[in-house]
């Protein structure tokens, strides 16, 4: 158990005086903002940021827990989809995304007197390709976890050591990265590859995306599915296969694929393409 670097990060936020976090219900944001608002009580306050992009169970999950362990908790909406440069998806879309909410945030904390705004970044991040680091970066934005040196795993075990209930939460990036860079993201898409997803999730299917490709014709689209490598034989047994294609082809997909690469999060950041039709 990382004790020492708890005590570093208790003391990195005593420091701080106040602090307004980032929040998006995710297994970082959540111990950051438990952690903050347990050593600065109410001069903390999580900001969570809802957009078309914010699935909307992960939106009611994250007020919940914030509900449950008393993190003063604020939703404001934010319109990065207001964006022609977000909407055009290019690798650095995550660029736009964080500017707009540094943009709301820091009138946020300046006309509420918090000190700091900060975010979930964490070590296990460095090297990664993390342009929204960028945009933390022009807002003078802080990364405690990572400042303390936290990983992954170590957010984990702290996470499960309070009982917060994402200590085992899978990895869930917003719903526009299942949209291939260079192809538009837009409200309507986010909403076919969220209905897609609560389907798989509701029968069982723990880590997974539905990848989303605009296929050549008007209105046409197809789903590839990537499920954890172990859930694999589940999505092959019991009919689940029909029941997943006939499912989608009713939200709007003209073709249901299953990548047999499976669930890997190295496609979170530019899913692969598929042959146009």
């Amino acid at each position: 158990m990382p004790v020492n670097k708890l005590e570093q990060l208790q003391h990195l936020l005593r420091s701080f005086g106040s602090c307004l976090v980032a929040y998006s219900g995710g297994v970082d944001s959540v111990l950051l903002a438990y952690l903050s608002s347990q050593v600065l009580g109410d001069k903390s306050l999580a900001v969570l940021a809802d957009s078309p992009s914010l699935p909307r169970r992960e939106l009611d999950d994250a007020v919940a827990v914030a509900a449950q362990f008393s993190i003063p908790l604020r939703v404001v909406r934010t319109l990065e989809f207001d964006n022609p440069a977000y909407l055009a998806n290019p690798e650095n879309r995550c660029y736009f995304c964080k500017h707009e909410l540094f943009t709301r945030l820091a009138p946020l904390a300046k006309a509420e007197n918090f000190a700091v705004i900060a975010y979930g970044e964490n070590a296990s991040d460095a090297g990664d390709f993390r342009p929204g680091a960028q945009a933390a970066g022009e807002f003078q934005v802080r990364a405690p976890l990572k400042e303390v040196g936290l990983t992954k795993p170590e957010i984990r075990a702290l996470s499960a050591q309070f009982g917060l209930p994402t200590a085992d939460k899978p990895q869930m990036a917003c719903l526009s990265s299942r949209v291939p860079h260079g192809e538009p993201v837009s409200p309507e898409k986010l909403s076919m590859i969220e209905r897609a997803e609560y389907v798989l999730r509701d029968l069982g299917f723990h880590d997974l995306r539905v990848r989303h490709h605009q296929l050549t014709g008007q209105g046409r689209h197809l789903a590839r599915i990537e499920v954890g490598p172990e859930e694999m034989p589940k999505f092959l047994a019991d009919g689940a296969i029909t029941r997943v294609a006939e499912s989608l082809k009713k939200i709007g997909y003209a073709h249901v694929t299953l990548d047999l690469q499976g669930y890997r999060r190295a496609g979170l950041s530019a899913p692969s393409r598929p042959p146009k039709n």
